[in-house]
This record gives structure tokens, C-alpha cells and sequence, in this order.
């Protein structure tokens, strides 16, 4: 008898899922109100040949890419401390992933 009562239990429809509302939307946090903040503001100066690019993101100075009349690109970033400014010669990080060939057919 305790096999019927199990197949009987089986054969019941399941109870209809309860009612369900759409959440509301998730406002963003505090200190952020969009998108607009995080871009960077970039301002462009020319003098004498030479071509200068500040990005600004909250006011706060990100990077500055000089381009010399002659001669190569540079970038300079402020230190942690923001007292002075590291040259580099691209915006790249230096952060290089190790590749390795596992297999080869």
C-alpha cells in the first residue's frame, strides 16, 4: 500500500505559482548619478607645434598626452601621491599575460 500512496502523491498537478510583481528599478548608488561622470573630460591646447591632451574624470587629472612638433607621443600620469607625473611612452599598463603552447597538432 505505500507504493499506491506514493504514485498517488505523484499524480496531483502542483499548487499555481503565487502572483508575482516586476521589482522596482534599483536606483544607482550614492555618489554616482550616471554615465556622464565616469567619461573623461579631455581638453586640447596647441602651442608652438606642439599638442597638448588633458583627461579629466571628476575633476580630478587622469593623464596627459603631449605630441612634440618633432618627435614621438608621450603620456604623463600623476603618481598616487599627485605631486608628480610619470612619463610613459604609451597609455599601456605594462601588464603582460604569460602565452604558452599547451598543444599543437
Amino acid at each position: 500500500m505505500t507504493v499506491f500512496a506514493v504514485a498517488v502523491a505523484w499524480a496531483q498537478p502542483a499548487p499555481p505559482p503565487p502572483k508575482l510583481e516586476p521589482l522596482p528599478d534599483v536606483p544607482p548608488p550614492p555618489g554616482v548619478s550616471g554615465e556622464e561622470e565616469l567619461q573623461p573630460q579631455v581638453t586640447i591646447t596647441q602651442r608652438q607645434g606642439e599638442k597638448v591632451e588633458e583627461a579629466r574624470v571628476n575633476g580630478r587629472l587622469v593623464w596627459v598626452r603631449v605630441t612634440p612638433r618633432h618627435g614621438r607621443p608621450y603620456f604623463l600620469i600623476p603618481d598616487p601621491g599627485g605631486n608628480t607625473y610619470i612619463r610613459r611612452d604609451s597609455n599601456d599598463t605594462g601588464l603582460k599575460v604569460p602565452l604558452w603552447v599547451l598543444f599543437s597538432f
